[in-house]
């Protein structure tokens, strides 16, 4: 039937086989053995594939056992029919008596006396009552003889007799439900670590708009509308209301809110000149309090910078973007007037997504981090959807990681520095939302059951918890049951047409481009303001509710499995050398850059040093022109000398 197969039947016939071939009968062919048994084994082939794959592992119906009315330790098995993972047909025909004690024993001994101990529970042991499918050669005959050069054997068995046989092992036992979850946590693996990614990923993400928009207009003014006059009026209210002392942690958060909104309303009122902001006053009234609200701006920020951030904000996704809004804040907007020499910060501030010199040190960490998970995943994550994304994340072109440092309002962000972040940051993001989704949408997929090389696992008939001798309780809720579709399917079907639409309007897309705000040739630049930076950030869109439906069970479904995996920790010191090398990699630009303007400087001086000397001849001939037309005067005398007075020299054992 094959040339190469896979696995066994336990019963000497091949369950796997690589390749089926059937045979082909035609007028005056010579039927031997092989044709016989080719036909058998592949009809036989056929149909444990069917059960295999169409049906799965697990009990068809009946075979509920019950206590014995005697007691002791025996059960019942009442007639029924299940398939094992092999594809067999098990069939008890009728009532069958099980002494689990008789088994008990039989596992002792194969064990080499050791029981069980590591599924007890409370003094009782507990067990699972398995059946295997069992077949064995019978009714042996006498063949004829034959003009085959070896002898003619003995006696052969002419018939294969279906058997079935009880076990009992610990009640542990692999379930062969398939669940997408498995699958999607074995892409993305620790479900924490991820949703850590998520979170670095999305505070990126938020950064993205406003970041091109101030660099496609770094000189604009941003565009100050009704909106931002009713946000300047409710938080100007909302800071302006009494308090003392350190405020509480929910206090604390929505006051911040509030500053971050009224910050930004400020700062897009900043990027007027003096006569827009003339108009802007005469049109939106609110803004005459605009000196009151930069003071009442100042003692909230130090109020809030006097509470304990890491009670505010547990998370430090969202502690690093709280600090960075109350150091542009008081940077920024706070001073009068205000800062003109930073009109980067100032814009993103005024796009309500502030950006101070720590924050942008973190998300340079962010992005290393981004990259490293990812090459991580892609390497250990079952199956490739997109063939490009291990290369483009690898070529991906990231800043220099550096060490955090301390604030400071006085530095300034470049153009360039604010280009290579948002550029890695794109990419990034759209690399792992490409990831995410491929690996999602891979689930829908169910595997072919695997049991091995050996179909040794039975069925799962009941899990028995014994005392002593003695059975104590029969439960079978728990074993594995044959389902329209399949063990694959089964299980979660009811989601699976949900499953199936999202991952239509997901899946097996074009890969996605970020297109950046496009501005208007002329006049303020509107942008949006970004509201709830500091809230949980909603898990919406089409990869979110994916994410959900695979990951949250439904009532009654086995909950996903989490696969343990190594984790590589780096040492402490190669990371400290890492940060030694980034502090040197800093030092070498500065001096770099300080070599780069001394140069600058000696040609300029040299430029000026052949100037002089050029002109040095014209003025020699002119001044001695003058020099020759002028009366001969007497040289001065010059002034004489006064002796300078003589000490005596000390005598012979006198002290000087």
């Amino acid at each position: 039937m094959t040339g190469t197969d896979c696995g066994c039947g336990c019963g000497g016939t091949s369950n796997r086989p690589a390749v089926f071939t059937r045979p082909r009968f035609f007028p005056g062919q010579l039927l031997t053995e092989e044709d016989l048994t080719l036909l058998v084994d592949y009809v036989t082939g056929k149909q444990r594939l069917h059960n295999r794959s169409v049906l799965g592992p697990g009990v068809v119906c009946g075979l509920e056992v019950d206590c014995d009315p005697c007691g002791g330790g025996t059960v019942e098995v009442r007639p029924g029919h299940a398939l094992d993972c092999a594809g067999n047909d098990i069939v008890v025909s009728c009532k069958e008596k099980v002494d689990v004690g008789a088994l008990v024993r039989e596992l002792r001994v194969s064990s080499l006396g050791v029981d069980c101990d590591r599924c007890e529970e409370d003094g009782d042991r507990r067990y699972g009552l398995f059946v295997h499918y069992d077949e064995q050669p019978v009714d042996p005959v006498a063949p004829y003889a034959t003009e085959q050069p070896c002898p003619t054997p003995g006696c052969v068995p002419s018939r294969v007799r279906e058997g079935l046989r009880f076990a009992v092992r610990c009640a542990s036992h692999d379930d062969h439900r398939y669940n997408p979850g498995t699958r999607l946590l074995a892409g993305i693996g620790d479900l924490d670590r991820f949703h850590q990614i998520q979170r670095l990923a999305r505070r990126l993400g938020h950064y993205l708009d406003p970041a091109f928009a101030t660099l496609a207009s770094p000189a604009r003014p941003v565009l100050f509308e009704g909106a931002d006059e009713v946000r300047f009026t409710t938080s100007l209210a909302e800071l302006a209301k009494p308090g003392d002392g350190q405020p509480a942690p929910p206090q604390a958060r929505a006051l911040t809110e509030h500053v971050r909104a009224l910050a930004a309303s400020l700062a897009r009122y900043d990027t007027h000149d003096d006569a827009a902001q003339r108009e802007l006053r005469a049109r939106y009234p609110a803004l005459d309090r605009v000196g009151e609200a930069r003071q009442v701006l100042g003692a909230v920020c130090a109020r809030l910078a006097s509470a304990d951030q890491e009670q505010v904000w547990p998370d430090p996704v969202y502690r690093g973007l709280a600090a960075a809004v109350l150091a542009e804040t008081v940077a920024r907007v706070v001073p009068e007037p205000p800062d003109a020499q930073a009109p980067l910060e100032v814009r993103l501030l005024a796009n309500g997504t502030p950006l101070d010199n720590v924050l942008a040190v973190v998300l340079r960490a962010d992005l290393a981090e981004i990259r490293e998970w990812l090459l991580g995943r892609l390497e250990r994550a079952p199956g490739a959807a997109d063939c490009r994304l291990r290369a483009q994340v690898r070529a991906a072109d990231l800043p220099q990681p550096l060490p955090v440092p301390e604030p400071d309002s006085t530095r300034r962000l470049t153009a360039a520095e604010l280009a290579h972040l948002a550029e890695a940051a794109r990419d990034l993001t759209i690399a792992l939302h490409r990831f995410v989704a491929d690996t999602a949408c891979s689930t829908l997929n169910p595997p072919c059951v695997d049991c091995g090389d050996s179909c040794g696992d039975g069925v799962l008939l009941a899990h028995l918890e014994l005392d002593g001798c003695d059975v104590l309780r029969v439960c079978s809720a728990t074993r594995e049951q044959v389902l329209p579709g399949g063990s694959a399917y089964g299980e979660w079907l009811p989601k699976l047409y949900r499953l199936r639409e999202l991952a239509e309007r997901l899946c097996c897309q074009p890969v996605p481009v970020y297109q950046p705000p496009a501005p208007p040739p002329q006049g303020p630049v509107p942008r949006p303001y970004l509201a709830g930076l500091l809230a949980p950030w909603p898990r919406t869109g089409d990869l979110e509710q994916l994410l959900s439906l695979l990951l949250t069970p439904a009532p009654g479904e086995t909950p996903p499995r989490v696969l343990h995996e190594q984790v590589y920790t780096v040492p402490s010191d190669v990371t400290d050398s890492l940060r030694e090398l980034n502090v040197l990699r800093d030092q070498v630009s500065d001096l770099t850059a300080t070599v780069g303007v001394l140069r600058a400087a000696l040609e300029a001086a040299t430029e000026q040093v052949g100037q002089v000397r050029a002109e040095l001849p014209d003025r020699l001939g002119s001044r001695l022109a003058d020099l020759e037309s002028a009366p001969a005067e007497a040289p001065p005398t010059p002034p004489a000398r006064r002796p300078r007075a003589q000490k005596p020299r000390p005598r012979s054992g006198e002290s000087s």
